[in-house]
């Protein structure tokens, strides 16, 4: 396969990028921990990209579109889960004046979004193989 350097490359990146997210999730950082944990879904399904499209994926940080421009077959479920955690990369990235998203991230809250993303990531390394 000619673009397995690059979908190497993505899923390397993903699995350097869970370990952060755990570390930062063991350290109470629960809205960077979340904001990260997008960025682990988002370089998979690059990955997954790539492989599918033979090209480098676009620019794009949005999982649902990702996803939908492969050849993956998610369920309704899955898609709208990833188009929630859409939301961990502007909110993370952008705070409001309130930190509402800071203040929305608890131990709770995020454990639940994490748990599911690491799920989800599983899967699609399953997917992969």
């Amino acid at each position: 396969m000619a673009y397995d350097e690059d979908i190497n490359y993505w899923l390397n990146a993903a699995a350097h990028d869970l370990d952060v997210a755990e570390t930062l999730f063991e350290k109470n950082k629960y809205d960077w921990c979340l904001f990260i944990a997008h960025l682990v879904l988002e370089k998979t399904l690059k990955a997954f990209y790539v492989r599918d499209n033979r090209k480098m994926p676009p620019p794009i940080h949005k999982l649902d579109i990702l996803a939908l421009k492969t050849n993956l077959n998610l369920s309704t479920e899955k898609l709208k889960f990833l188009k929630k955690v859409n939301e961990f990369n502007i909110e993370a990235r952008y705070p409001d004046k309130k930190f509402s998203f800071y203040k929305l991230c608890t131990k709770e809250f995020t454990e639940k979004y994490f748990t599911e993303i690491k799920e989800i990531y599983k899967w699609l390394l399953e997917k992969m193989k």
